[in-house]
């Protein structure tokens, strides 16, 4: 099955939470999934960029394109890290951020900045 970002999208956009749930690793591979890309399961989302490699996804630079993720490295006291996937719009995780946040998720990321990348399928 081709990816298909659309199907990735819509799916994700269906399923978010009206606020994050601190699954955001488990929505964005589901919604892979239902773009027709299956992913090796990891615990953590700072994990998936090597995952997301060997799924076919390419480093992506510029402006975002919708079923473009980004995996960020966690904060200085945290250890999961986060994964959110862009609609067209605006970062979807486990919910939908705030447009105006870009892709990091919460205030001690957009403090903090921890390492990002961003992935693309072609």
């Amino acid at each position: 099955m081709p990816w298909d970002a659309k199907a990735a999208v819509d799916h994700l956009n269906s399923n978010a939470e009206a606020a994050s749930t601190s699954n955001c690793a488990t929505y964005v591979r589901k919604a892979i999934e239902a773009g027709g890309v299956t992913l090796s399961k990891t615990m953590y989302a700072k994990n998936y960029g090597s995952r997301l490699t060997n799924a076919g996804f390419v480093a992506a630079a510029g402006a975002p394109q919708a079923g473009d993720v980004v995996v960020i490295q966690p904060t200085e006291n945290g250890v999961a890290g986060h994964m959110a996937m862009y609609n067209g719009t605006q970062w979807v995780s486990d919910y939908k951020q705030p447009a105006v946040h870009g892709y990091y998720p919460s205030a001690t990321y957009r403090k903090e900045k921890p390492a990002v990348k961003f992935y693309r399928r072609p």
